[in-house]
């Protein structure tokens, strides 16, 4: 699903108050290790004109309202944060160019982007950055565009860059021209008011448990006292920590991220796992824990299995584009099968179990509860599971045609997840034909990258 469009703009990010779970995110880091910052780093074929360039971000804001709003905490810490137009945005914070000292090498542009990433947001502004990175060999340049997870999961990203990326080189003269989005007074006050009167309208309906579900218990209260067991199993299930724990190799925790870029074929990875029947989510997880196997190996110290965590989308027909669509799942990954497909076969079915709890969300069933505590006990809670493994992994379908920026084709799209205490957060995006994978490390857990 992508974004419409019309005068407006694009209908993307709509929502003025943040859902439990993205009210987590924000609030979690007040532990520094908890940043929920998210890069995407494009490849481009040539150096935009700057000009253009600028005039592309501007284009952007105001078709996407989103990148012109500030999040408004409400009054006490009580309720969800909120999205309001900035009435002081300036996209002269947001945008800029630097050039990499010679040789422009990848290696430099990484460091670089690390750099970006691990910087917070000043949130007396709008969550985002932009940066246009000169210097690159034959002319060629790069692009990083840094957000706030609470904006948009990886989905919801692609959803947005698809939209906001050209299909031509040249400038298209018939693009809609809708007006900056007015300024708007929103303060803290409003946003503890705004939820005061939402706690008054679910109230009711939360306590019957929706008229029509306490209709459907009153008729058949065998099933529904059924139902209800069924869902309290799951939820123990889907809440409790997986039967591993961490690998004593991965154990150091420190407050920073490195990034690594890694690229193959699209068909190689879709013909290993056709071959033996799994999906491409299969493979790709299958791959890297048989890189940490190697890696434990290499290093004299084996494992069997190891805390991995993926997200797994709820997104339905008819959810409104961009914001946080997801529930997490945390599996014993099975480092220390060997065999490809075997291996490919048991993460297969760890998944599917996952996905079919019924559950699976139950982590946003009690988010909101979670988002209404301080800050920092927020941090603990949320940090208590997020640091406990040793590898998040996620794979996000990308954009498959030819899309430019400012007229620069960009040949290669790397993501880069947050890594909110874990040793590693590592992130597949297909481009065109190529897995574009983007790997951040915590480097006092991976002492070797």
């Amino acid at each position: 699903m992508t974004a419409t469009t019309t005068d407006a703009g694009f209908e993307w990010g709509s929502e003025r108050t943040m859902n439990p779970l993205e009210a987590l995110m924000w609030r979690a880091e007040a532990d520094p290790r908890m940043r929920s910052t998210m890069v995407a780093l494009e490849m481009l074929d040539t150096t935009p004109d700057w000009d253009r360039f600028l005039e592309a971000h501007a284009w952007a804001t105001r078709m996407v309202p989103r990148f012109r709003e500030l999040v408004v905490e409400p009054a006490l810490g009580i309720g969800a944060p909120c999205w309001a137009v900035d009435e002081n945005f300036d996209l002269h914070f947001h945008v800029r160019r630097v050039r990499l000292p010679a040789p422009g090498s990848f290696a430099q542009l990484l460091a670089a982007v690390e750099q970006l990433a691990m910087a917070a947001f000043d949130k007396a502004r709008s969550p985002w950055e932009a940066v246009l990175f000169e210097g690159l060999p034959e002319g060629k340049s790069a692009y990083a565009l840094k957000m706030h997870h609470s904006a948009t999961d990886g989905i919801g990203g692609i959803q947005l860059l698809t939209n906001i990326h050209s299909r031509t080189r040249e400038p298209n003269p018939d693009k809609p021209q809708p007006a900056a989005p007015a300024a708007e007074t929103f303060s803290s006050t409003d946003a503890f008011v705004g939820q005061l009167s939402r706690d008054v309208r679910t109230l009711p309906r939360s306590l019957m448990g929706g008229g029509g579900d306490l209709l459907r218990a009153l008729r058949r209260p065998d099933r529904a006292a059924a139902d209800a067991l069924r869902f309290g199993s799951s939820l123990r299930r889907v809440l409790a920590d997986p039967d591993t724990t961490g690998s004593p190799l991965l154990a150091g925790r420190s407050l920073s991220w490195r990034f690594l870029a890694l690229e193959f074929p699209f068909r190689e990875l879709r013909g290993a796992t056709k071959t033996h029947g799994a999906s491409i989510n299969d493979g790709y997880l299958a791959a890297l824990l048989a890189g940490f196997r190697m890696y434990h190996e290499e290093l004299g110290q084996p494992i069997e299995t190891m805390p991995l965590a993926i997200p797994i989308s709820v997104r339905r027909e008819g959810d409104s584009a961009g914001g946080n669509r997801f529930a997490g799942a945390r599996l014993a990954g099975p480092v220390g099968i060997r065999d490809p497909e075997a291996r490919m076969v048991a993460i297969g079915a760890m998944v599917r179990t996952a996905r079919d709890e019924p559950a699976v969300d139950g982590v946003g069933l009690i988010a909101p509860a979670l988002a209404r505590l301080p800050a920092p006990l927020i941090s603990q809670l949320v940090g208590g599971m997020t640091k406990a493994n040793d590898l998040q992994a996620s794979n996000v379908p990308g954009i498959r045609e030819d899309v430019f920026l400012a007229g620069a084709r960009i040949e290669r799209l790397y993501p880069y997840a947050p890594l909110p205490g874990c040793a590693a957060m590592i992130t597949m995006i297909t481009h065109g034909e190529t897995c574009c994978v983007g790997v951040n490390l915590d480097p006092a857990a991976i002492t070797d990258s």
